[in-house]
This record gives C-alpha cells, structure tokens and sequence, in this order.
C-alpha cells in the first residue's frame, strides 16, 4: 500500500523549534524533530537571533525525516505557528538587522503606556485593536526600537512577526495572517487590515508590513528551490500562511467556527494563558482580543510567570516541583520577570504570611496558588468578552481544557482543580501548536477548513478529570494579596 501523504507543522517557541509530520488523512504523529533556540538579555531584555530559529527549523525537520523514516516526496505541505509578537527588523535582503525583541521583552513598557495615553486610553484601543498596547505588543517594541535604536528603525526594510520571518524563508513570500497580526497592536480586529492611523502613530510605513491572508490556512506561496535545498523537502509543495502559537493551538483543539466556540482552554507554560474561540468581537482591556486562524476570535490573557517561575522557586527552595503542598497562610505572587497580566511589568515576586510553622513545601505551593490563581482571574474575564456570565453554573461548570508542559504534572493539574473547582480535560493530543500547524498544512494543500480537519483527526483519548469542591479560602487570600499590593509594591495601580 502507499503511504499516506505527510504535512509538516512547526512550532517556532521561545525555547526551541518542533517539527510535527502528520499523516495528512488521520492526523497521526508520525515523528517530531526537536532543536533548541538561544535567548539572550538581562533584566528585562530577551532576544533571540530570528538566523538562529532558521536553523533550528532546518535541524528539526531533518531530525523528524530521520526518526519518521518517510520520503521526502511524501510532503505536501508545511505550516509555521511562532511565538506571537516578538519584533523582527529586515534589511532589503531578508537578513536580520539585529535579534528580535521577544514578546517577554519588557523594555518597551514606557512605550506601551505613552502609546496608550495617545490615542485616548484603553477603551480607544480596544476599539480598533481590540488589546490594549503592553510591553508584550509589537507595537510598544517598535516604539522601543525608534526611540532607542534610531538607526536600526531607519535602516529596516521589512517589519516581520517570527512566524512571517521563516514563511518569507519558505515561501519567499511576505505573508501573514489575521491570528498575529492582531497581536501587533497596528491591525484592526474591527476592520480586519492595517491601521493607518496607528502605523502613523507609531512612525511605521505600511510598505515594510507582509500581506495579510485570510487565514492562517491559506496557502502563502509554495516552497522555492533554496528553501526546499536546505530542509531536504520537495519544491513546489504548499506553504501555509501560518499562525501564532495561540492561535495555532487552538486549531489543533478544533475550537473554532469548525469546531467547538466559547470553550475555555487553559495553557501551563512558560508563560499562563487563557482563551477560547469565539464568534463575539471581544473589547476588554484586561484581555488580548486577538483574531483566531480561521476567521472567528480568540479573546486571550496572558501571565508571564508560570512554569518557569515556579521552578525557579522550587530551585531556590532545594526542592523537586512536586514536593509542594497547599500553601496554607503564605502568598507568594512568582512574578519574577514583571506581570502582563494584571498589567505590572516592574513588579517582582512577593512573599507574605510566613509563619513559625510554615514549611518548605507549603511555600512552593504557595508559588503554585499564586501562578494558578493570576491566571484563573482572567479567564472570568475572558467569559465576559465572549458574552458569558462567569457566575453562572453553566459557564462555571464548563470544563477547562488543559494543556502546556503543566499540564503533566500533577502538581499543576490538582492546584488547577482545587482552585477552579471545573472539571478539568487533558487532551490526549500532543505538540497542539505543531498539530494545529499541520492542520493548516493540511488546508493550504488542500483547501479544507483547518479546524475541522483538525477536529476530525483521531489524534488520542482525551482524559476527563471531574470537578472537586473550589478552595474559596485560599482563592480570596491570594486574591486579597493581589489587589493590595499591585499599586504600592508591585508597581501598577491596576489590580488585574
């Protein structure tokens, strides 16, 4: 029998990039080729060399044509998801002028809030934009980079997002999509293009910007001859016009208009998000309210402190990430590398409620109820913007679907569940941004919905967690801490 054709997804992350080859027909994972990437920077810098992401991509998809065993001939389409608003400035001939600014870069936080100041507020950017402009924003790093960096600004030919920069590499198209231009800050989710009087605000010529497709799944261009040399892939097979990881990841959870709306998915990582697709336009300034892939909405917050900072906790205490139990009177907020969410990109973390008897392991918990418990705020909110009472039993018993490095670890899913008080899915899916990725492959190669090819794949048992009894004493003491101190020690005056 032949084989089945085989798309690629790549997840392009802040760590590392995967390469998922997929059976294009049942969505199996075949193999995943797995490179890292180097961040740099101090303080609050993180950067990254956008040449070293090429590679990295290079490198995973020979190692995932190695360990699959499948000809190369087999491809017939490939689809990139990258970490979403991270800053990458060009020269005429595609090279990068210096390393991205990555999207937990906090630098530009003086320029997210003069930006918002300009046009009249939050509520004036929710309007167009939907988000309100953070350090995170593109917008806010390209202010940086113009009042910093004048002569890098001047000098830049072409203004990318990651995952534009390696479909350009593919495809030698400039092509994005709906997904991460909304997470610039200068597309409208309103009118569904380009701002102009937010590039003029912002001093950027539309001539630097990629074309906006559709979708995510639309195919951008086909993979030219150099592309094709340098990953070991056929010419001519189809480039997707790809995605941000977000959204990407919610392809591979078929939610969208194909597939499942106004459910809550909740991603343990690097950073904490919450989102969920939607056919509601969303405008709150406490969330992104970005476009999905495919056409619908994907309302999103996001923290910056999440599994990482609560590692480094459980490092500085000697202690393995599963020796943790609830925190008891101890609080301790991780925000060790600023806040996005509540909005304070100065904060450091916070400690209070120590007592004789508190142990190790309960101040390790507490660093667990402290990331579980910013995260779970916004996704009240993110009810809301998708037209939802959050206190109402039906939305309040819908099941949170769980994903990210999190996501396995028991710690994180049992402190998910007690402070939730949802029933909690694990997909039995894996690597969904690559997934999600390669079902936008599958699209452009074949012109399908990716969401719904995504929902129709067999990619593994889901499993179901039922609801525990909400710890409402611990959820209201860390909440309590929270909103006290966000104005005098931990440097905002917004409380999330």
């Amino acid at each position: 029998m032949p084989p089945h054709t085989v798309v690629i997804g790549v997840d392009s992350s802040t760590q590392s990039t995967k390469a998922a080859f997929t059976d294009t027909a049942t969505g199996r994972l075949l193999a995943v080729g797995r490179a890292p990437h180097v961040v740099t920077g101090e303080g609050g810098a993180r950067e990254s060399d956008p040449e070293v992401w090429w590679q990295a991509l290079r490198d995973a998809v020979a190692a995932g044509l190695k360990e699959s065993g499948i000809a190369p001939a087999d491809v017939v389409g490939i689809a990139v998801a990258g970490q979403q608003h991270g800053l990458v400035v060009l020269d005429a001939e595609g090279r990068p002028l210096r390393p991205a600014l990555l999207w937990n870069d906090t630098r530009s936080a003086p320029q997210a809030a003069a930006l918002t100041a300009a046009l009249g507020g939050p509520d004036a950017w929710t309007a167009r934009t939907g988000s309100v402009p953070v350090a995170a924003m593109t917008a806010s790093k390209w202010q940086w980079l113009r009042e910093n960096e004048p002569e890098t600004a001047a000098a830049a030919a072409a203004v990318r997002l990651p995952h534009d920069f390696l479909t350009e590499r593919l495809s030698g198209r400039a092509v994005t999509d709906p997904g991460d231009a909304s997470g610039t800050c200068w597309y409208s989710t309103a009118t569904g293009a380009y701002d102009p009087e937010l590039l003029a605000l912002i001093g950027l010529d539309p001539a630097l910007l990629p074309e906006v497709a559709p979708s995510g799944g639309a195919r951008a261009g086909s993979l030219t001859d150099a592309a094709a040399e340098a990953l070991g892939l056929p010419a001519g097979i189809a480039v997707a016009a790809g995605t941000g990881d977000n959204m990407s990841a919610a392809v591979g959870l078929g939610l969208g208009g194909g597939g499942l709306l106004d459910h809550p998915v909740l991603s343990l990582g690097t950073s904490g998000t919450v989102f969920a697709a939607s056919r509601t336009r969303p405008a709150s300034a406490a969330l992104s309210g970005f476009a999905a892939a495919d056409g619908t909405y994907l309302p999103l917050a996001c923290t910056l402190n999440c599994t990482l900072a609560v590692d480094k906790v459980a490092a500085l205490l000697g202690l393995d990430r599963n020796d943790a139990v609830p925190g008891g009177e101890a609080v301790l907020l991780p925000y060790l590398d600023g806040e996005r969410t509540p909005d304070l990109p100065t904060a450091a973390g916070l400690l209070t409620g120590l007592r004789h008897d508190t142990t190790p392991q309960q101040l390790l918990g507490a660093a667990y109820e402290g990331a579980v418990v910013t995260v779970l705020r916004a996704l009240d909110e993110l009810s809301r913007a998708c037209g939802l009472d959050p206190a109402e039993p039906e939305v309040a018993g819908r099941p949170l679907r769980l994903i990210g490095g999190g996501a396995q670890g028991r710690v994180w899913v049992e402190t998910v569940r007690r402070l939730s008080g949802r029933p909690v899915i694990v997909p039995g899916a894996g690597e969904l941004v690559a997934l999600g990725a390669a079902a936008l492959a599958a699209s452009a190669a074949t012109g399908a919905d990716p969401v719904a090819v995504a929902a129709g794949w067999e990619t593994g048992e889901d499993v179901l967690l039922e609801a525990v009894e909400r710890d409402l004493t611990a959820w209201q003491r860390v909440g309590s801490v929270l909103e006290r101190a966000a104005g005098p020690l931990l440097g905002g005056d917004r409380d999330g």
